[in-house]
């Protein structure tokens, strides 16, 4: 690349910070050339600007879908510098170097997610002429430096100004830039045309799987290793990532967050991020990717508390989530145990001074969405997936939150006002609890937790069995399935351990034996009409 760029090419959609990017290029001796809207712009702020159409002595065309592709363009932005046939080439047909190219793409991703937008819209904004150049740029990284986003703006000016030139490393790590942002729009336009029937292209009628699925990715971070020593592991997050969500966390201190510690804490968050409209405090504590202790409380200390009794044995050594913030006196009480990951929307001096002496806990600051709306929608929108040998399942994120006045009472005992809390406490802990879950819940606190088991009779054993193990009394208490009893020996179970009422999705064969086995049981059970497998 020359010691001072002899000429830079800007064209963008988006002109965040262009103008003063140019008038810093002017002011370092680069002359100008531009398209459309930007060349107005520059030459309107008194600039001094040659239009790509001079440039190449051959005007736009066909509405501007034809302006930059063109010989004197691709030329001076593909000729190798140290290959002297080249040099030869543009100097035979008169074609100056561009030494510095300055491009962003038309919108496609933010057109086609207007609800109105038309096929026609959408087809209007696949760019050409300017991924064309990116990729010309980026190809010849080694002469070009190529700029497709306004966050590198600075950078690249800073390298200008202080030695006259880009360097090496930076122009290769634009060309990659470049060449991601190429290969993220391609996968929208991918997207968005597969999601069409070919036959009808109803926009309205879009499938919310295309026929073609491009994942979109931004590496975090490499991780020590995955989910066993022996695997290696990196830490990706969308890119277009929803707020609130894990990978949006700010580590506050602690050691280098593992695999597991990411899986776990995410459990942890989305757990607890379901009680962030609650009035009261939230604590949810996760071990291997289940809940095995949540409460309400007056404030985090108390919930905290009540979520520490659950199961004593497995929060040690576990991931503690709030959706409160945590002050010094719920510090002091988590500082006791040993914690692996701390997850909070924030935390008071004290607290976080309590934690400065654990060094080793990683401590994470994570926003609570403050637009509720707006998360519900995002998380409507989410797709999870999981990988099964050379393929991929895909499917809608389990988003569904209950509305109590859709539960049927199915049993002649209906349940008490104090009942419907504990019940409607236990099903939003079951949601997050691997399947098949049995949640015993009383006074927003959970009392046993029975996770993962081939079979829904185990689950209910276990979670009386860790209430027992507990010192927790069962009598009087709500359970959670996270979907229906096949047989009655599985309500059996729960009632025998103290259960006075149910909640299920209904849904069996059987239903009608496990209603007459709860009616002659006296207790009250309600349908939701809802599942919530986990696997």
């Amino acid at each position: 690349m020359t010691t001072k760029p002899l000429h830079a090419l800007i064209s963008v959609s988006d002109k965040t910070g262009v103008l003063d990017l140019a008038r810093a290029l002017h002011g370092l001796g680069c002359t100008l050339l531009s398209t459309g809207g930007t060349a107005k712009l520059l030459a309107d702020a008194g600039l001094p600007v040659t239009e790509v159409a001079a440039h190449t002595g051959f005007p736009e065309m066909l509405d501007g879908r034809v302006k930059t592709l063109h010989p004197t363009i691709h030329g001076g932005l593909l000729a190798r510098r140290d290959v002297s046939e080249h040099m030869a080439a543009l100097e035979t047909h008169g074609i100056a170097t561009i030494d510095l190219l300055v491009v962003n793409l038309y919108p496609f991703e933010a057109t086609v997610a207007k609800p109105a937008c038309s096929l026609d819209d959408a087809i209007e904004n696949i760019d050409i002429g300017g991924p064309a150049m990116v990729r010309s740029a980026a190809k010849n990284w080694k002469d070009v430096a190529v700029l497709t986003d306004a966050s590198q703006y600075a950078e690249v000016l800073a390298e200008l100004t202080g030695h006259g030139q880009v360097s090496e490393t930076t122009r290769f790590k634009l060309a990659v830039a470049a060449f991601n942002r190429i290969s993220n729009y391609d996968a929208a336009i991918s997207d968005y045309l597969s999601s069409l029937d070919p036959a009808t292209r109803d926009v309205s009628a879009r499938s919310a799987f295309p026929a073609q699925a491009n994942g979109r990715f931004v590496k975090l971070q490499d991780l020590r290793y995955g989910e066993n020593p022996h695997q290696q592991a990196a830490f990706y997050r969308d890119l277009d990532p929803a707020p609130g969500s894990l990978v949006t966390a700010e580590q506050l201190q602690g050691k280098e967050l593992s695999y597991n510690n990411i899986a776990d804490a995410d459990a942890a968050w989305e757990c607890v991020k379901s009680f962030a409209g609650d009035a009261a405090a939230a604590c949810v504590i996760v071990k291997h990717a289940n809940p095995c202790g949540v409460a309400l409380g007056a404030d985090a200390a108390e919930a905290y508390s009540k979520a520490f009794k659950t199961d004593p044995t497995s929060a040690f050594g576990g991931i503690i989530a709030f959706n409160t913030e945590l002050d010094g006196a719920a510090a002091r009480l988590v500082a006791r145990q040993f914690v692996e990951v701390l997850i909070a929307p924030s935390y008071t001096a004290e607290a976080l001074e309590v934690f400065a002496a654990k060094a080793n806990t990683r401590v994470l600051r994570i926003a609570l969405p403050t637009d509720p709306a707006a998360a519900a929608a995002a998380a409507r929108a989410f797709r999870d997936t999981k990988r099964v040998g050379s393929g991929l399942l895909i499917q809608s994120a389990d988003a569904h939150v209950l509305d109590p006045a859709a539960l049927k009472v199915v049993t002649k005992r209906a349940p008490t006002d104090a009942q419907l809390r504990d019940l409607m406490f236990a099903w939003k802990v079951a949601k997050y609890v691997k399947s098949n879950a049995i949640v015993f819940c009383a006074d927003a606190m959970t009392m046993g937790v029975g996770a993962g088991q081939m079979s829904r009779l185990d689950s209910a054993r276990i979670a009386s069995i860790k209430a027992e193990a507990a010192g927790l009394a069962l009598a009087g208490t709500a359970v959670a399935s996270d979907a229906f009893f096949p047989f009655r020996d599985g309500l059996d179970v729960v009632v025998d351990a103290g259960a006075t009422a149910v909640i299920q999705p209904g849904g069996s064969v059987r239903d009608a034996e496990v209603i007459a086995a709860a009616d002659e049981r006296g207790i009250a059970m309600v349908f939701t009409g809802v599942r919530h497998f986990r696997h």
